[in-house]
């Protein structure tokens, strides 16, 4: 990567205090920055690296006033932390997904069609009767299987496996060793003790600007559609099961689970390790802590919740906050107890 401060300051619309003509050739953490890199400060923790950095450049936003002299030029924008991101997407852009033609040995099949400007790695198999769309790019050791889409400039890295009938949107990022469209969790007791299993014919639909992140599962439905809504963010390690829906904009961290039939609402945030009951509808802006567990539906919109089971944040840090006393209260208690059979006692 290498742009001017001037450049760069022109891409986020933002303004310069400091040398403009400045070449700026990689990015770096504020407190690790060095000559010819950029940084950026949106959290108020590392201010006090913005007066020592060595990087050449900081996106700052600007309503930053600074305290000290600071060595760096400045670029000033509406959201530092949103700036360095569109930064990051233009360097993205440039160097890293350029891919294009086809490598040998890979495999396409009767029927699929392949857009303008594609990139298919070695070793990549496209089935059947699949609709790939213009500028998608498809890296060694991928499996996409029979009638499946992939919309404009999606990306499916390294080792992905797409099953039938997918449906993916523009704009997506498939991440490696992620699996959509494998059979969901269905097995029916008999009356013998053992499990049928049930036939899972539906499939996944990707809605677009989806970003689903590696070694990550979404089985595709018993019958109609797994549902992944439009620009939602999911992390590594997330099991999604059958018929599940999830929201236009909600993300999920790693190793979240969400069990069949449930629907995510809109612009919610689920932690790290967050395990969610079947056949439940949560609403929109719902937050759920790390660790929760989820196991009736959440009707109200914007609550913050945390715990298992998950219960309003306020309610579950105060019950925390007594349990930590619990001790404490005991000694009390024993106190009061031997208070009162000496009183008894007498």
């Amino acid at each position: 990567m290498k742009f001017t401060v001037s450049e760069i300051a022109q891409m986020l619309d933002g303004t310069i205090v400091g040398d403009d003509k400045i070449t700026i050739n990689s990015a770096a953490k504020i407190e690790e920055g060095r000559p010819g890199c950029i940084s950026f400060l949106a959290n108020s923790k590392y201010e006090p690296f913005i007066y020592s950095t060595q990087s050449s450049a900081v996106i700052v936003s600007r309503d930053f006033a600074p305290k000290k002299e600071i060595s760096a030029t400045l670029i000033y924008v509406d959201n530092a932390y949103t700036a360095f991101t569109i930064l990051l997407e233009e360097y993205q852009k440039r160097m890293s997904n350029n891919k294009s033609g086809i490598e040998q040995p890979s495999f396409i099949g009767e029927n699929s069609q392949i857009g303008e400007d594609c990139y298919r790695g070695a070793f990549s198999y496209i089935g059947k009767n699949c609709l790939i769309g213009d500028d998608v790019k498809v890296y060694p050791h991928v499996y996409i299987g029979d009638n499946v889409t992939i919309g404009d400039y999606s990306i499916i890295h390294p080792g992905a496996r797409i099953y039938d009938n997918t449906v993916i949107g523009k704009n997506c990022s498939i991440f490696a060793n992620t699996v959509i469209g494998s059979d969901g969790f269905g097995f029916a007791p008999q009356s013998d003790g053992t499990y049928k299993t049930i036939p899972q014919l539906g499939n996944v639909i990707i809605e677009d600007d989806v970003s689903i992140g590696s070694n990550s599962s979404i089985d595709c439905a018993t019958m109609g559609s797994t549902i992944i809504r439009q620009g939602v963010k999911i992390d590594n390690l997330v099991q999604i099961a059958h018929n599940v829906e999830i929201g236009k904009n909600t993300v999920i961290a790693a190793q979240s689970g969400i069990s069949g039939s449930t629907t995510i609402g809109e612009q919610c945030i689920i932690a790290g390790q967050v395990g969610i009951t079947g056949h439940i509808t949560v609403a929109n802006n719902t937050k759920i802590g790390a660790q929760s567990g989820l196991g009736k539906s959440i009707k109200k919109e914007g609550l913050s919740l945390s715990g298992s089971p998950a219960r309003d944040l306020n309610e579950h840090l105060r019950s925390m906050a007594l349990t930590r006393r619990l001790p404490e209260m005991e000694d009390r208690l024993k106190d009061l107890e031997s208070k009162q059979e000496t009183s008894d006692f007498q």
